[in-house]
């Protein structure tokens, strides 16, 4: 840090956690034992880079990096806010590969420059017909849920979309009494920003 900088108080951002990542498998078994939620093998990271060479060269980069060694279907988007989807689908599900797939998008953005870009990471689960395994007072059968990593405050929630921009803030909530110990949660509930055109929460991404 610059000498001017603590002069004046200012303080660079802390580099999230981007480990956190590595801690959804273990976190999952339990949404599934409790709640009946399985990973679906989707996932996507979000960013904005701007315009330009630059912003163009680190989306090509993302791509290129996302292809090696990993048997998902990559596709790359943009949304109508303008920010850029890395969207991974694994045939296998594979949420352990899957997770490694994103950390490695989001570290060479990171690595590029493009860190103050990135916006979140999202992982997609899908309700099953509850069983008697399951400790969830009501089904979650149907349900879309997404993880979502925030990547400003190295902190994660769930969100659950249910059609015409609703969202299922009870079952939001069931998530995170079950997170409670398993992940940083974001504490803040105005930060569980609603991510309506989020490609791992959609049939085709």
């Amino acid at each position: 840090m610059k000498f001017l900088d603590v002069l004046l108080g200012r303080t660079k951002p802390a580099r999230p956690d981007l480990d956190v990542l590595f801690a959804i498998p273990a976190a999952a078994v339990e949404l599934e034992a409790a709640l009946g939620l399985k990973p679906t093998g989707a996932g996507a990271v979000c960013f904005r880079t701007g315009e330009g060479e630059a912003a163009g060269r680190a989306e090509a980069d993302a791509l290129a990096l996302s292809r090696v060694d990993s048997p998902a279907d990559v596709t790359v988007g943009r949304d109508s806010y303008g920010y850029t989807w890395v969207t991974f689908r694994r045939p296998d599900a594979d949420l352990s590969g899957l997770v490694t797939d994103l950390h490695a998008v989001n570290t060479t953005l990171v690595d590029a420059g493009f860190g103050s870009g990135l916006l979140c990471t999202v992982i997609g689960f899908a309700g099953t017909e509850s069983t008697e395994s399951t400790e969830s007072t009501e089904s979650t059968d149907g349900a879309q849920v997404g993880l979502v990593y925030l990547f400003k405050r190295g902190t994660v929630y769930p969100f659950v979309p249910v059609g015409d921009e609703r969202r299922d803030t009870a079952l939001e909530l069931e998530i995170r009494a079950r997170l409670s110990g398993e992940l940083p949660v974001e504490s803040d509930l105005g930060r569980w920003f609603p991510l309506w055109a989020a490609p791992p929460l959609t049939p085709s991404g």
